[in-house]
């Protein structure tokens, strides 16, 4: 079935006005007879006249859209921050447009070519683990689009950013791991050219060196497409746990490995945590029903939404340049549970 809109022609056309004076009833011109303007509404109503969104912000230099770009939908932190993000959109009477990239660069290219076509006002974004190459985003940033970088950000970009305290939260849950007896902990975690990999790191290697504990680089384990690819966390834990000095308990750095370790772990016949204790970056509602619970780091992922969603919609809004940007980091929270505490509740 084919559907084709009303225009402000159709309606000009059926009243034997110009569509001009159309234009101006819809809009409550002065210079337009209250009796036109109500026989321009009527029609307009009866025949479920929409303006076109397209023209007007052709005209007026504004879409009230916002663009949004993620991995995935279907990750449980990615759907909080996109639930924060609508929140504060829809409140302020902007539109949002999803799309998601599945960690592969070449896809997140092509939908901010397709956004910047439906004249997006300003974008959200959050880059693939595939991108190292920013020259697209920062022919965007050059040509004035509003950009807010959040959780995997564009350091060279001057613009505003939201992240979760990634350091702080690796350090805190290999710190855990530590008081808990573990010492020879190895780290799962995803490509090296994204920033919260470096951040999360970070907190590890601190962790185990403020403990006196040495960093072994065998115990470090990528997984270049964050997850998604399966198979590149199946062959990290057959690395790890078939070597010479298997570890005795896993850091891992984002909910996909997260959760995959624990079913791998589960399935190789490895006890959580008496044979190996996990750990993880997760914020899955169903941590505390997993087998057994996961002890977690949790990142706010709504407030993170909510947040970078009001910096940019100031960005769109502003009467004059912006040339100030800030950095904003959200803090984590470690939920503790059975994952990392051996024969403690277990």
């Amino acid at each position: 079935m084919n559907f084709e809109a009303v225009t402000i022609k159709d309606i000009a056309s059926e009243l034997g006005i110009s569509p001009s004076a159309v234009s101006r009833a819809l809009n409550g011109s002065y210079d337009i007879s209250a009796k036109t303007k109500k026989l321009v509404k009527e029609c307009a109503l009866k025949h479920n006249y929409q303006p076109n969104r397209m023209a007007q912000s052709l005209k007026h230099g504004f879409s009230k859209s916002i663009g949004i770009v993620v991995p995935t939908i279907d990750n449980s932190f990615f759907s909080q921050v996109i639930n924060g993000i609508e929140g504060v959109a829809y409140s302020k009477g902007y539109n949002v447009i999803i799309t998601q990239t599945h960690e592969r660069y070449e896809l997140e290219v092509l939908n901010l070519s397709h956004l910047i076509l439906r004249a997006v006002d300003g974008l959200l974004i959050s880059v693939t683990t595939e991108t190292q190459d920013i020259g697209h985003l920062k022919t965007l940033n050059d040509k004035g689009l509003p950009i807010v970088f959040f959780d995997r950000i564009c350091k060279e970009i001057n613009t505003h950013k939201v992240i979760a305290d990634n350091f702080t939260g690796a350090y805190k849950a290999t710190s855990h791991l530590i008081n808990e007896g573990f010492r020879k902990i190895a780290h799962i975690t995803s490509s090296d050219s994204i920033s919260i990999t470096s951040e999360r790191l970070k907190g590890y290697q601190q962790a185990l060196l403020d403990n006196n504990i040495a960093i072994y680089d065998q115990y470090i384990k990528y997984c270049p497409h964050g997850g998604r690819d399966i198979a590149e966390i199946e062959n990290a834990l057959n690395e790890l746990l078939y070597s010479p000095v298997k570890p005795d308990a896993i850091f891992t750095a984002s909910d996909r490995i997260t959760t995959a370790t624990l079913r791998f772990l589960n399935e190789l016949g490895f006890h959580v945590p008496n044979d190996v204790g996990l750990l993880g970056f997760s914020n899955n509602p169903l941590s505390d029903l997993l087998n057994p619970s996961l002890t977690s780091i949790y990142q706010p992922g709504y407030e993170m939404g909510k947040k970078a969603t009001e910096m940019l919609i100031a960005l769109i809004e502003s009467k004059r340049p912006v040339f100030e940007f800030e950095t904003v980091t959200l803090p984590t929270q470690l939920f503790i549970r059975k994952s990392s505490k051996v024969n403690k509740d277990s």
